[in-house]
This record gives structure tokens, C-alpha cells and sequence, in this order.
């Protein structure tokens, strides 16, 4: 897996490293339009450029959110506007495999919308999540809402890492897996407090006629 990895972490901090912003933006962008280009190879790297006085903190979670943003948005358009044939017949074009794909539609019909917040912090989840999103015409301002919410955290905490470890930024890619188990955690702690609410909800008061007194 590292020999597919590595080729693509030096592409992206060839082109922050010229580029700075603008690159941090575009590959962002690139990640949320469904080409496989993991954030951890980009959000660290930048943070480290902030350690090197190259650019600031402020400006790389900005320009990565922004990113994020307008790549989710083309996405959510494909499907929306194009639908699932429309995806799955220009999908490989981008490297979107059925698999990675059903996976994202799979946890959008579990979870909701919610799926859009939480997805943003999953490996795989989180470059196609927009996809079922469109597919299931979302309301705009709230996948506009969830996608924010989602991924301001992830591309903090990337950028802030990688600004702490300085030149040892690429050391953080073997621990996110703790940080995708505490999401998932996290999410499913979510699910069942709102089933235990909505059950909650439903159960006649006592004293209610409805409920046989």
C-alpha cells in the first residue's frame, strides 16, 4: 500500500511547497470531487509549512475547508443532477470504485444526513459521501450545514498536527486510524442515544388516558 501512498504524499507537497494556498485548496477541492487524494497527505504537510513560517495556520484550515466545500458541491451536484447511472458510467474516470461507493451509500441510509457531519472525518466515507447525498436530494443548505461542521474539526486537527510535529509531520498518517476508531465510536454512541430518545419520546406519560389509566 505504501508503494501507491508515497508517490502521491510527494506529489502533494511538491505543489504546497510551490504553490502554498492556492495548492492546499485545490487538492482539497480534489479529495471532495471523489479522486482518491487523502487529506493526510496534504492537511500535515501544510501545517508544517505554518511551523516553517511559510504560511499560517488560519490560512491553510480556510483555504482546506474551502476546498472541501466546493469540491463536496460538485459531487452533490453529480448526483443530484446525474444520478447513480450517471456516476457509476464516469465514475472510473476518477477512480471511483462500486465498492467505495456502496460503502458511502451504505452509511447514508443508516445514518441520514448526520452521515455528511460524521462522514467528513472517515477514510474512504468521507471523499464520496456527497454522492448519496444527491442521490437523495438533500436539502442544500443543510448539506451545505453538515459539510462545514464536518470538516472544519478534521482539517484543524490535521493542520495543527502538522504544525506541532514540524518536519516529523508524516509520522501522524499510521496514527488517524485511532482517529477514524473514535469517530465511529463516537457516531454510534450518537445513533443509540437518539434511538433511546426517540423510544423515550413515544412512551405514554403516566397518567396519560392513551396510555391505559
Amino acid at each position: 500500500m505504501l508503494h501507491i501512498i508515497d508517490p502521491i504524499v510527494t506529489f502533494c507537497t511538491n505543489l504546497i511547497g510551490q504553490w502554498g494556498l492556492p495548492a492546499v485548496f485545490v487538492l482539497m477541492l480534489l479529495e471532495s470531487a471523489c479522486v482518491p487524494i487523502p487529506s493526510e497527505a496534504i492537511m500535515p504537510f501544510a501545517g508544517f509549512a505554518v511551523s516553517e513560517g511559510h504560511l499560517s495556520l488560519f490560512g491553510i484550515v480556510a483555504a482546506g475547508v474551502a476546498g472541501n466545500l466546493c469540491g463536496s458541491f460538485l459531487s452533490y451536484a453529480a448526483g443530484y443532477y446525474g444520478g447513480k447511472p450517471f456516476v457509476e458510467r464516469y465514475g472510473r474516470y476518477v477512480l471511483l470504485r462500486p465498492d467505495h461507493l456502496a460503502l458511502a451509500e451504505r452509511w447514508f441510509a443508516r445514518y441520514g444526513p448526520l452521515t455528511v457531519f460524521f462522514g467528513r472525518m472517515l477514510p474512504i466515507v468521507r471523499t464520496f459521501i456527497s454522492l448519496p447525498a444527491g442521490f437523495g436530494r438533500m436539502p442544500f443548505w443543510k448539506f451545505t450545514l453538515y459539510t462545514v461542521l464536518g470538516c472544519v474539526p478534521w482539517v484543524l486537527l490535521l493542520g495543527y498536527l502538522g504544525e506541532r510535529l514540524g518536519s516529523n509531520w508524516d509520522k501522524i498518517r499510521p496514527l488517524l486510524h485511532y482517529a477514524d476508531y473514535a469517530v465511529v465510536v463516537a457516531l454510534v454512541a450518537l445513533v443509540v442515544w437518539l434511538l433511546v430518545r426517540r423510544r423515550r419520546d413515544r412512551r405514554p406519560a403516566a397518567g396519560d388516558p392513551a396510555g391505559g389509566v
